[in-house]
């Protein structure tokens, strides 16, 4: 009995439940209806559609629905777990976000603060007028950028996705092919701006730039901060920029298609480097409890982060004023500071609530946080190309559950 009472007590930090648990129907939502969830991810994983999946739901902060479906690794028949690690890529920029909004707290950080106030690299940076390549016509920026502007992707940085001059430019430089974040900052700043700060919303590196802006500002090292501050204290203790070895054999594999067959892949490489906006591993327990603190206003167990004002501010849309004051295709969502704001639910074609806010990753992962419902909703895949419907129909199949 002692032995198995010690082995019980070694065990059971591997199974600590991140947050308490609940029966669906004691937090308002129907056991029958959330098997038309189930059943979809278990049809989705079993004709092969998808490798695997995790979904998790929180009500009232208890987690009143947590399932896996499929593998983790398709060759080895290796079964997606609770504790599995995934590349959780941008879901990372939410957790940047608020390490900027802490410093901003504090005073160390204003909003309205210019960029190259902390970033001397950035003083000379132009915009991107017309030309060619090799013979660009830059100009000086209308106006500096600002803090905000990086946190809400209207700094005039992009990815270097499309098919245009500053694009081809950017994928010459590859600033996120560099090996720290002081060397990305200065392939970065050799770069022109696409467009003059504050003039719109384009997915960009910005929300990397306030990952070396955080360094700068705290003087330690971004993972450090990240660490010590955000991913420590709300005891998200499989979140790493940097993945031991000792945890890799949870770690998901990324599939994709290929001639009819899912293939593994390696996805985005980042180096090691922690990246704010795409460095992060994680798992989906770990980031229910950061969902958590976000739909508590600021703290989780009685660790405060943000103050709940600091939290009202990030779940609202910062793109007002401008001449497209939306993102995506339907124009349903806005932007806060570090995610999404659901602004007009009706736009979407999906149940939710007006001021629904979270974020994705790039290997199609997926949270939200719902603070009229006491809602948060998590679903992880680990695919590539994005697969932005399958979190679309999730996000439906949570609602529609809800009593």
């Amino acid at each position: 009995m002692r032995i198995l009472l010690f082995a019980a007590l070694l065990l059971a930090p591997a199974f600590a439940q991140p947050l308490p648990l609940s029966a669906p129907e004691k937090e308002g939502f129907s056991p029958a209806r959330l098997e038309r969830l189930h059943r979809h991810f278990e049809r989705l994983t079993s004709s092969g559609e998808r490798p695997g999946a995790i979904t998790l739901i929180v009500r009232n902060g208890r987690i009143v629905d947590w399932r896996t479906y499929g593998f983790r690794d398709l060759e080895n028949r290796l079964p997606m777990e609770k504790d599995t690690i995934v590349h959780i890529y941008s879901m990372t920029k939410p957790i940047t976000s608020v390490a900027v909004m802490m410093l901003v707290e504090e005073g160390k950080l204003a909003l309205e603060d210019r960029v190259d106030k902390y970033i001397p690299e950035f003083k000379g940076l132009k915009v991107y007028k017309g030309g060619t390549v090799d013979r660009p016509e830059l100009a000086d920026p209308a106006r500096p950028m600002t803090v905000k502007h990086l946190l809400t992707h209207t700094s005039g940085f992009i990815y270097g996705w499309t098919n245009d001059n500053v694009s081809a430019m950017y994928r010459k430089a590859d600033p996120l092919g560099a090996k720290s974040l002081k060397e990305f900052i200065e392939r970065l700043s050799k770069l022109p701006l696409a467009f003059d700060p504050g003039e719109r919303y384009e997915y960009s590196v910005s929300i990397d730039v306030l990952g070396y802006l955080v360094e700068v500002v705290s003087g330690e090292p971004f993972d450090q901060f990240v660490e010590k501050r955000i991913t420590g204290p709300l005891k998200m203790a499989d979140t790493h920029f940097r993945l031991p070895e000792s945890k890799r054999p949870r770690l998901a594999k990324i599939y994709s298609r290929r001639e009819g067959k899912l293939v593994a892949q390696p996805g985005l490489q980042t180096g090691g480097v922690p990246y704010g906006g795409m460095g992060l591993y994680s798992t989906i327990g770990d980031y229910a409890r950061f969902a958590q603190m976000l739909a508590n206003g600021g703290q989780l167990d009685g660790v405060r982060l943000l103050g709940r004002k600091t939290v009202d501010l990030m779940m609202m849309n910062h793109l007002t004023g401008l001449a497209r004051p939306t993102i995506g295709g339907d124009d349903a969502n806005g932007f806060g500071l570090g995610g999404a704001v659901r602004i007009e639910p009706a736009r979407s074609g999906r149940p939710g609530s007006q001021g629904l806010f979270g974020w994705d990753g790039a290997a199609s992962t997926y949270f939200r946080v719902d603070r009229q419902e006491k809602l948060a909703l998590l679903l992880f895949l680990q695919w590539m190309p994005f697969d932005q419907p399958a979190l679309n129909l999730f996000e439906t199949l949570v609602y529609q559950a809800l009593e």
